[in-house]
């Protein structure tokens, strides 16, 4: 996951300031070289490290942080504020053209960015804002570039339109805009070429789109594994074309996160999405204040809350049915299932946690949880039959052999998996007592109740 070095290290900053009863001015200027080494180390643009910690040292060598009840706190608040404005400070929107006018936007990026499974990401999400959007394949050299965003708009249920690879891309964005004039869409978003680097043909291609189609709003997919360079490609990109504001991808992988830091102060556009995953709903809007957030490890509630709305789609009389049967430790192994679906839907155990506060770093999460053990979990459920998951009380020495063997575990998993599923049952039932003891209700208790590392039931 993206930061996760970075967090660790400031994290560890600090740790070291919180445990100061008194600030000196040494102790600050020691710990922003720390910062700075970390921020460097991330593939942060040095120019931008420079004028951080200059900015967060003016502001935090002074009488009022010094001398204040929690000097090393106040430190920490001056750098969420100032790393937040780094990025941007505030949420950019896209705009939109009023009424029922036609949006007209174009991606364009490098190839091997991802910027045709972004597109359709895009699309996604203007579809749940009310917008009909249209796909529109103008990359014509790319072998599969056009069924692959056929493919990704069926998936997304949007309209695609392609002529082929025989005509030129001016040709097919002029065409697809009378297509959306006729057929009610409201934006058009046109998937253009890559090319391996940034080369003359390409900026005059794009060009020439932006002389031929009245474009609103030219967007840059930069892939945020490649760090600062991502910020070198979208300097070129908007001195060459003009770009109004940029999505980073892949900020899932193993990408150290100067790019994100980096390409606002840099270049002066700024980050609208940032792609979290390979799956087509796996793009979130970027928030700079909750993206400083989570670096500092200081979690991102807002997010966790959004993405549960937006991805646990139950149904009221079911909702009403769980929330029931959990009051009664009465949830069985199909409750259990459902609940591994939706936590999937949210991007998995880990990814929640991380949005947690406290809990952003990965020493943090590694500590709580094992995916593996999480997923032979599943095999198991998945091995009994509809009668043993409805009714856990089936589970027998002979059945629980035939479990074993079916989901390719130790008889020893599947006893001490039954026997943390009923201990839950039991934690469920006794969960509104819980919550109003003093300790008992945090994340953590929660999660020591069931069962430490590796050992959550779901």
């Amino acid at each position: 996951m993206a930061f996760e070095s970075l967090t660790d290290k400031l994290q560890n900053v600090f740790k070291k300031l919180r445990g100061k009863g008194r600030l000196t001015e040494e102790d600050v200027k020691i710990a922003l070289k720390e910062v700075k080494m970390a921020l460097l180390e991330a593939d942060v643009n040095f120019k931008v490290v420079k004028k951080f910690v200059k900015a967060v040292e003016e502001r935090a060598i002074g009488s009022d942080v010094m001398n204040g009840l929690n000097p090393g706190q106040m430190v920490i608040k001056i750098v969420n504020e100032e790393m937040t404005a780094l990025m941007g400070s505030e949420t950019t929107e896209l705009k939109f053209q009023p009424g029922k006018s036609i949006t007209t936007i174009m991606m364009c990026g490098l190839q091997g960015a991802g910027k045709t499974t972004t597109t359709a990401k895009l699309a996604g999400k203007f579809k749940l804002k009310g917008k009909k959007p249209l796909l529109v394949a103008c990359d014509v050299y790319r072998p599969a570039a056009i069924k692959q965003l056929q493919i990704n708009g069926e998936k997304q249920e949007v309209d695609v339109f392609s002529m082929g690879g025989n005509q030129s891309p001016v040709d097919i964005a002029k065409a697809a805009l009378e297509h959306a004039r006729k057929n009610g869409h409201t934006v058009v978003i046109l998937d253009t070429a890559g090319r391996l680097h940034v080369d003359e043909e390409m900026m005059a291609e794009l060009q020439r789109i932006k002389e031929n189609v009245e474009v609103h709003q030219t967007l840059l997919v930069v892939d945020a594994m490649t760090g600062q360079d991502a910020v070198n490609v979208a300097s070129e990109f908007d001195e060459k074309v003009g770009v109004d504001g940029v999505i980073l991808s892949k900020m899932d992988g193993d990408t150290r996160g100067g790019a994100a830091l980096s390409v606002k102060a840099v270049t002066g556009k700024p980050i609208l999405y940032v792609g979290m995953g390979e799956k087509l709903s796996d793009l979130e809007q970027f928030y700079p204040d909750r993206m400083a957030s989570r670096i500092l490890g200081m979690g991102d509630v807002l997010s966790l809350i959004e993405k549960a709305q937006e991805n646990i789609q139950i149904d009221a009389d079911k909702e009403k049915e769980m929330a029931a049967k959990m009051k009664k430790g009465k949830f069985d192994f199909e409750d259990y299932l459902e609940s591994m679906k939706q936590m999937r839907n949210m991007g998995g155990l880990g990814s929640l946690l991380s949005m947690m506060p406290g809990l952003g770093g990965k020493a943090d999460i590694s500590s709580m949880i094992d995916e593996k053990d999480l997923a032979r979990n599943e095999a198991i459920v998945l091995s009994m039959t509809k009668k043993e998951r409805a009714n856990p009380k089936l589970l027998n020495p002979s059945r629980k052999h035939r479990i074993a063997k079916g989901a390719g575990v130790d008889i020893a998993q599947v006893n001490r998996f039954v026997k943390q599923f009923e201990q839950s049952q039991k934690m469920m039932k006794q969960m509104q007592g819980m919550m109003g003891k003093k300790g008992r209700g945090s994340l953590g208790g929660m999660l020591g109740g069931l069962g430490g590392r590796g050992r959550f039931p779901f």
